[in-house]
């Protein structure tokens, strides 16, 4: 009897990025989740832990380790999250939204932390810049890494709001060149679909950090036990990055909406400009067909008929009347 195939193990360490515990600011070792509480229990000591598209076990045994609210868990396990800020007891559970420029469109992705005594856990889903950057920089700050896990939250968060900045400058470029060509030509069908396309990624990266502000608000206020007074200055000034993200989004949103209102209308000048010539031709033209069908009639007796020079006279007149009205709708700038 042919043996059963033994189920496959699944790596433990899978989708985590980092699992480090500080003192001091300084960080002392890398260890294991199953280790973190203990580690994060002890006073004077912050586990830092960062997870990539986590599986459930994973959650779950994170969960275990610093007694995490069933619902954050679910959140955390279930992207497409609204930017929020959660309180479940002693912990605190927050959610931003991440972007990257990817082929020219706007890739949003989450961020989920959970922040407590002792501990932050990060869990990234989607498109979003590592925090490995972040970790790096502080970690050979030690003085401010000292301050705990509320001032890693706010490096956290300043570091998703500063990464909306380069997406914000390279959208900015493509609009100024939009803004400056729209005057020369208007629009094509492929400008018109660009045009919407920028302008709904900057709506969804405005609906991605506008509720940042109330998240700061609620950070730097005093209804938070876990953050203490002397980081509310940090968030207020991640409020003030947030606001001029917004700012930024709504210049540009409206730039695009003149840049689109300025095409149309060129777009109409042109066409009366050629309505314009057109009419002018044609009435130029009017007037010799008119006299060539006036003696073009097959009557018997018409006036002029036996006149001698009849024919170079009617094309002298025809020539004149068209020469007139072609200096007239000249002048008038019709032609």
């Amino acid at each position: 009897m042919a043996k059963a195939a033994s189920p496959a193990k699944t790596d433990p360490h899978a989708g985590v990025i980092a699992s480090s515990v500080y003192r001091d600011g300084r960080r002392l070792a890398d260890v294991p989740v199953e280790e973190a509480g203990a580690w994060a229990r002890k006073d004077g000591h912050v586990v830092w832990i960062g997870l990539l598209e986590p599986s459930r076990d994973l959650l779950l045994r994170v969960q275990a380790q610093f007694g995490l609210h069933d619902l954050a868990i679910e959140d955390a396990e279930h992207p497409h999250q609204r930017p929020k800020l959660e309180r479940y007891g002693d912990a605190l559970f927050i959610v931003a939204r991440t972007a990257q420029l990817i082929e020219g469109r706007v890739i949003f992705g989450e961020t989920h932390i959970f922040v407590g005594a002792g501990y932050i856990v990060s869990v990234r889903h989607g498109p979003s810049t590592t925090y490995a950057s972040v970790r790096k920089h502080w970690e050979s700050c030690p003085n401010a890494l000292a301050k705990g896990e509320d001032f890693i939250l706010y490096a956290l968060l300043d570091f998703i709001v500063d990464n909306y900045m380069p997406v914000l400058d390279t959208i900015e470029d493509e609009v100024e060149a939009i803004e400056d060509s729209v005057l020369a030509r208007p629009m094509g069908a492929e400008d018109i679909e660009r045009l919407y396309m920028l302008r709904r990624d900057l709506l969804r990266l405005r609906n991605a950090a506008g509720p940042l502000v109330e998240v700061c608000r609620r950070l730097s206020s005093t209804e938070l036990p876990q953050i203490r007074s002397a980081m509310h200055a940090l968030f207020n000034d991640v409020t003030d990055h947030i606001r001029t993200v917004q700012e930024k989004i709504d210049n540009m949103r409206e730039v695009l909406a003149f840049a689109f209102e300025a095409s149309v209308l060129v777009g109409q000048s042109q066409e009366t400009a050629i309505a314009k010539k057109l009419a002018a031709w044609a009435a130029i033209l009017a007037v010799p067909t008119a006299l060539a069908g006036i003696y073009g009639m097959n009557f018997k007796d018409m006036p002029e008929l036996g006149f001698e020079y009849a024919y170079p006279t009617v094309l002298l007149v025809m020539i004149a009347l068209c020469v007139i009205l072609y200096w007239r709708f000249r002048k008038n700038g019709w032609l």
